[in-house]
C-alpha cells in the first residue's frame, strides 16, 4: 500500500478518507463558500497540499453526482497533481448547468485517484511504422 500524506493549509481542511471499501478514489472538499455562474469557471481551494510516491500522480476527477444532478465538472479533467508538487491543491470546477451553482465551505467537490505513471524514453524519427489504420482518425473507424 502506498502512502499519501496530506499537510492542512487551512484550519477549516478535511483530510481526505475513503468512503467505501472499495473506493477507488477519495473525495477533497472546499474550504470556502463560492458561487459559480453558469456557463463559468473557478478554482476552488481545498486548503490542502499533498506528497505522493515518486512514480504515481493524483489524478482530480468530477464527483459523478455532482456531473448528473447540478452538471458541475472540472475543467480540465483529469486534473493531474505531479509528484513533485507540494503546493496547495485548487479545482477548477466548470458549471455547465443553467443555474448559477453554490459551493459551500466543507462540500465535497472533486474525487482524487492515485495512479502509477510509466515513464517514456522520447525520441524523434523520421518515420513510424505503419498500420492498417494508418492516419485515419477522428470516427475513421464508423464507430
Amino acid at each position: 500500500m502506498f502512502e499519501v500524506k496530506f499537510k492542512k493549509l487551512d484550519p477549516s481542511a478535511v483530510i481526505p478518507q475513503y468512503q467505501t471499501e472499495g473506493s477507488a478514489g477519495f473525495d477533497l472538499h472546499s474550504v470556502e463558500t463560492v458561487m459559480i455562474p453558469s456557463g463559468s469557471q473557478m478554482l476552488v481551494k481545498i486548503g490542502l497540499a499533498v506528497e505522493i510516491p515518486e512514480g504515481t500522480e493524483l489524478q482530480l476527477r468530477p464527483r459523478s453526482g455532482l456531473a448528473l444532478k447540478k452538471m458541475i465538472s472540472i475543467t480540465n479533467s483529469p486534473g493531474t497533481l505531479d509528484s513533485d508538487y507540494r503546493g496547495p491543491i485548487g479545482i477548477i470546477l466548470i458549471n455547465h448547468g443553467a443555474n448559477s451553482f453554490f459551493v459551500t465551505k466543507g462540500d465535497r467537490i472533486s474525487q482524487a485517484v492515485l495512479c502509477p505513471v510509466i515513464k517514456a524514453e522520447i525520441i524523434e524519427v523520421e518515420e513510424l511504422s505503419e498500420t492498417n489504420r494508418g492516419v485515419g482518425g477522428y470516427g475513421s473507424t464508423g464507430k
